[in-house]
């Protein structure tokens, strides 16, 4: 049976004249948080969003679903691995297929042009080519399956501060080839279906005004330049006007309804301040989004859903844990202390029974006692508490999640003995308060009781929940106005406790009847849109309890926070730090077990206090006594494997004491299992960095993004990342690039293709440029893979350029003593630079140097080739 023929551009056009304007206008915001309404008489259903980059989260309409957490997309970009990343794609697609999500807000394509940036981990690379080449792989795996990539945040979106507010400053050139450079090759490799306009605005001395108002970057450039056919979304709540952001070049208002679109939009087309074919075109773009996802059919009938898929599979499972595991970057193993164990009789080590015929190398652990182990310390407030996603938008109640505890102990053999230790909590915020201490008043109930009234303060519901956390709090109906908490919170330790108590709003808090806290925010919107409903400002409180317990009445009284498109909610954290060991006596504890254990391994690394959308670090150290933790314990025990958990640099002062060093991530859910198949020797880690870690703060070329008077300004211009760190000369702790894998690498050739094709060509990525062939053998103890990359030198000729940039790179494979070849490609846009006079690419000539190696510091063969108006020759 044939397939209907899906309508042409002209047909879609001719059905958008049936509409009348107000119909047409209704289609371009949301009808509610996540879904564009429907329209039978154009045979569109309701098009759904979902939030998408380290995962699908859905719409929140079953508050209980959960889904599949992936590795954030830094740990992605780490494998260097279009492959890989093209099947990650094809995952989340049957993902968001599971949730009816037509359309996965991501991948993230802003660079990491600092690294305290909250939302680092969410970004790919410090590098353009890096960050392009990865992002175009995940959007044809999603898009190859129906649903929709929006790719986001267009443009120059590198800072959380103020992230509403600032203008992003910088010149054409450096928007040019760097800040756009990830977008255009996105949109030449991949063809994503919509594009999202960032809550930010540029200043290039052009225009300066808010992304979804830049006529010049939205229609002149990504449509009309670059032939982007698709939506442009607005981020959620960025749309500031009506005319502005309508002849701007937006398309959709998201959430909604959009009170600055609908009536007044129609009425400014009445006006004859927008144009009503802007408005045809809005609508086509969204046909088009609408008719690649499927939610497009015939008018007067609404298109089949996609059939429901079941899941999630062991195969999923595994493919996170793939992800995780060779993202895993390798920066240090003195005496091969990695891996611990080879070869061997092999076991079941999945949580999770795998299905009958599907056991594959992945899911097997190694022999028993490798080495001669007997006993591991697993050490650190990592270790007891991994950090597996970032804060914000990117996360995901994961389906299920395998710690670092278990995911060892399920790949250790059973003679082998493992003991936990934390070592001092990191977190500056203690834990919320469990339902062992708190009882409803009324009925003695476990748990903190909410009442909630109307505005008149009459009861309209409630219900118990036996926690302290109620952030983001919205199980409750529309005629709730205030929801009142109550509690008895009963402790019986001796010591002095500390209670901390966080609302955001309008609220006020009471202890045993007297008020500790108030609040009177009426922000609304803005309270999400900072992320303050996430991490609200604590009151502390010390309590002594003595030989008997001790009782107090908990009240909060919240009015309902409604930021207009979000849903409605109240937010209120109840934490409690009970009496307890200090950090110095963990740390010795931890010393002490990792002094009689074979082998220490010292998970440390960052937490959601640290690394989230909505706020950017404050600085690059490590969280709470880590540093103390790592040092005592390395001198306990000089077979230590230390483990970072971060998404985002962190600074190691002791990096060159530690005998190996992993970086970890932030692994998702699968973070247990994947670090047990790393340090058995299952995966080989097989790495490197997307970005450059330093050895010292003061020498991060770009230390913040702090707007200064509403401005960030881009002053190293075209120097990001590894770029300005060759630029400035300076000594990082571990370059751009690096990784040492699992074996040794001997490069013994490099062969450069002539070319004659000529080098005026805007090709971003791919297509016209040059072709190299690089021999290399397996010189080390394993088999092993190598990620090959290409930096390019320009000729030193009066123009700002780089000292070298990543021009490309390839991904091999070898047997022990095997000799094996990387083909890889340099594009012609490499070579070239923007020339704002002649607003166009241009090549200049000269010639260039080719250096191949393992990182930007580790240059192994050199090639020339020298480019003319011929083209490119390769020199002799």
């Amino acid at each position: 049976m044939s397939c209907p023929a899906l309508p042409d551009d002209t047909e879609l056009s001719d059905r958008i004249r049936t509409l009348d304007l107000e119909s047409k206008v209704r289609l371009l915001t949301g009808m509610s948080l996540w879904r564009l309404p429907a329209e039978p008489r154009l045979g569109l259903s309701a098009v759904t969003m979902s939030d998408g980059p380290q995962g699908v989260r859905g719409t929140g309409d079953d508050p209980a679903e959960t889904g599949l957490l992936a590795p954030a997309p830094s740990a992605l970009a780490a494998t260097w691995d279009t492959e890989l990343a093209e099947r990650l794609g094809n995952l989340f697609a049957t993902e968001a297929r599971r949730k009816g999500v037509d359309v996965v807000l991501g991948p993230v394509v802003n660079l990491q042009r600092t690294p305290v940036a909250g939302r680092h981990f969410e970004y790919f690379s410090e590098d353009p080519l890096l960050t392009g080449t990865l992002a175009a792989a995940l959007v044809r795996g999603l898009q190859n399956r129906g649903v929709s990539a929006c790719l986001k945040h267009f443009v120059a979106n590198d800072s959380e501060t103020d992230r509403t507010r600032y203008r992003s400053r910088l010149d054409e050139r450096t928007l040019r080839e760097v800040y756009l450079a990830p977008f255009e090759q996105v949109i030449a490799e991949a063809e994503p279906w919509s594009v999202m306009a960032a809550y930010s605005g540029v200043d290039d001395g052009t225009e300066s005004a808010p992304m979804t108002e830049n006529a010049r970057l939205l229609r002149e450039v990504l449509k009309e330049e670059w032939g982007f056919s698709g939506p442009v979304v607005s981020d959620w709540a960025a749309t500031g006007s009506t005319v502005a952001s309508a002849v701007g070049g937006l398309d959709l208002a998201m959430p909604g309804p959009e009170p600055l679109w609908g009536r007044p939009l129609a009425e400014a087309v009445r006006a004859g301040e927008v144009d009503e074919r802007l408005i045809d075109d809005k609508v086509l773009r969204l046909l088009r989004l609408a008719r690649h996802t499927g939610r497009l059919g015939e008018p007067g009938q609404n298109p089949e859903a996609p059939a429901v898929l079941t899941g999630p599979t062991q195969e999923e499972f595994r493919l996170l844990r793939e992800v995780a595991a060779r993202g895993m970057v390798l920066l240090r193993n003195q005496g091969e202390l990695l891996p611990l164990a080879l070869g061997g009789r092999r076991e079941q080590a999945d949580l999770s029974p795998a299905p009958e015929g599907s056991r594959d190398e992945a899911d097997l652990p190694p022999t028993p006692s490798p080495e001669g182990i007997r006993s591991v310390a697993l050490i650190g407030p990592n270790a007891v508490a991994p950090y597996l996603q970032g804060g914000g938008s990117a996360f995901v109640p994961a389906v299920r999640t395998v710690s670092f505890e278990d995911g060892l102990r399920a790949a250790l053999p059973k003679d082998v003995h493992l003991s936990v230790h934390r070592g001092g909590d990191s977190r500056l915020r203690p834990p919320y308060l469990t339902d062992a201490l708190l009882t409803d008043p009324d009925t003695g109930t476990v748990g903190v009781y909410a009442d909630h009234l109307d505005a008149d303060g009459h009861r309209v519901g409630g219900r118990i929940r036996p926690s302290g956390d109620w952030s983001g709090y919205s199980d409750f109906g529309p005629e709730t106005h205030r929801v009142v908490l109550r509690t008895v919170l009963t402790l019986t330790e001796p010591g002095t406790h500390r209670l901390e108590i966080g609302c955001v709003g309008r609220y006020r808090v009471t202890v045993d009847g007297e008020e500790v806290l108030s609040g009177d925010d009426d922000r609304g919107v803005e309270l999400i849109l900072d992320s303050t409903h996430n991490n609200p400002t604590l009151r502390s409180i010390d309590l002594e309890v003595g030989q008997h317990p001790r009782r107090l009445s908990l009240g909060v009284d919240l009015t309902v926070v409604e930021p207009g498109g979000y849903d409605r909610f109240v937010t209120a954290q109840l934490r409690h730090a009970p009496p307890g060991s200090t950090p110095y006596e963990e740390i010795a504890e931890a010393a002490s077990a990792a002094q009689a254990a074979d082998v220490a391994v010292v998970v440390v690394g960052t937490n959601e206090e640290v690394e989230s959308e909505g706020w950017d670090r404050t600085g690059l150290d490590l969280p709470g006594h880590q540093n103390d933790l790592v040092r005592k314990v390395l001198a306990a025990n000089p077979r230590t494997i230390v483990v970072v958990n971060a998404g985002a640099p962190v600074l190691l002062p002791w990096a060159d004491e530690a005998p190996a060093l992993l970086w970890a991530w932030l692994p998702g859910q699968e973070a247990g299992h994947a670090l047990a198949d790393v340090l058995l020797g299952r995966i080989e880690p097989s790495g490197r960095l997307p970005w450059t870690l330093p050895a010292r703060a003061e020498d991060v070329p770009v230390p913040d993004a702090v707007p200064r008077d509403g401005v960030v300004d881009y002053d190293e211009g075209v120097h990001i990342g590894h770029r300005a760190w060759d630029r400035g000369g300076l000594v990082p702790a571990f370059p751009f690039g690096h990784g040492l894998g699992w074996t040794r690498w001997t490069y013994e050739s490099v062969a450069v293709s002539q070319s004659s094709v000529s080098t005026d060509l805007p090709s971003p990525a791919g297509g016209d440029g040059l072709n190299l062939t690089v021999e290399l053998t397996n010189t080390g103890p394993r088999a092993g893979g190598e990620v090959v990359q290409v930096y390019l030198e320009p000729p030193h000729d009066g123009i700002d350029r780089p000292v070298r940039l990543l021009a490309g790179f390839a991904t091999v494979r070898a047997a022990v003593g095997a000799r094996t070849t990387a083909d890889l490609r340099v594009p012609a846009r490499a070579f070239q630079v923007w020339d704002a006079d002649t607003g166009g690419w241009r090549t200049p000539p000269g010639r260039y140097r080719l250096h191949v190696g393992r990182s930007s510091r580790d240059l192994r063969l050199t090639a020339e080739v020298t480019v003319d108006d011929s083209g490119f020759h390769a020199a002799r």
